[in-house]
């Protein structure tokens, strides 16, 4: 059986799932997205993801058209249609179909989609040996901007900063925030340590709040181990002991090299081993069940 995607309360088969030209979703990037993991027939972290996804909406003046059970129930749904013990979901909330006009008030119902599947964004290689980040120009938006905080559709510098990095051979690119600091990757949070310590930048360098940071951070007060969020330029990260980048779809993966410079011995390191043992243990254990 193929996948099928839900698209407003209905089922259609991939090769059938559509939405109307005139979505401002697809004419503006007008909308909000998350991306959810399952795990062993449980969905990880759902009810911190429903949080950001409704925050990111308010942030936008967009009103979800499903309570948050009914958005539980059809993500649920979605998964036991596909048969998904593990995987991936994309859950997508646009502003729905208007005219060819900005104007959000020609568009009356928004449009909730989701897609389950499988995942991979790196080789399993990457794991084991670590990947390669590049500084590259493309900046985070400032506050006084879209909030970066906000996950909306639109997510064209992040796709442009890759392009960036993938022109120069990195496996992943660096940002960073309009005053220069350390921002995150183009999809993930970034961590460094340095004397057996955690350090990586706060909300206000402009980064979206992973719920694998959070997780992350949580794992690491668990294990006694040091974290910090503050201000930080490149050269610390240059300079750390260890460096590690983390997301949904990412989960927790070394750094073992930025601009070319190795960081600490150029292999995954021990700290950052810890928290990704540390990080599998949590998936093993948590979640909403799929299937009652």
């Amino acid at each position: 059986m193929g996948t099928e995607v839900y698209i407003n309360g209905q089922f259609f088969p991939e090769a059938e799932a559509r939405i109307s030209v005139f979505d401002h979703g697809l004419l503006y990037g007008d909308g909000v997205f998350e991306g959810i993991r399952a795990y062993g027939g449980r969905i990880f972290r759902l009810e911190q993801h429903l949080d950001r996804l409704w925050q990111s909406a308010e942030r936008i003046g967009l009103e979800l058209p499903l309570s948050r059970q009914e958005m539980t129930e059809a993500i649920k749904a979605t998964l036991r249609r596909n048969q998904l013990h593990d995987g991936y979901v994309r859950l997508l909330v646009t502003r729905g179909v208007g005219d060819l006009g900005l104007d959000p008030r020609r568009c009356p119902n928004p449009s909730v989609i989701i897609i389950t599947g499988m995942i991979r964004i790196f080789d399993q290689e990457i794991y084991e040996e670590g990947i390669s980040l590049v500084l590259v120009d493309m900046r985070r938006s400032a506050h006084d901007g879209i909030n970066p905080s906000v996950k909306s559709l639109n997510y064209l510098s992040s796709v442009v900063a890759k392009i960036q990095a993938n022109q120069v051979g990195g496996s992943e690119g660096l940002m960073l925030n309009t005053d220069g600091y350390v921002a995150e990757c183009t999809a993930e949070n970034i961590f460094l340590v340095s004397n057996g310590g955690l350090l990586t930048p706060p909300p206000d360098a402009g980064i979206l709040q992973g719920v694998t940071r959070q997780v992350v951070l949580e794992c690491a007060q668990h294990l006694g181990i040091p974290a910090a969020e503050r201000l930080f330029r490149a050269q610390e990260l240059y300079e750390a002991d260890e460096c590690f980048i983390t997301g949904t779809a990412a989960e927790v993966a070394s750094v073992t090299s930025i601009d070319g410079r190795p960081i600490g011995h150029g292999v995954p390191g021990p700290v950052t081993a810890r928290l990704r043992q540390a990080f599998r243990e949590v998936i093993q254990r948590e979640g909403l069940p799929i299937y009652d």
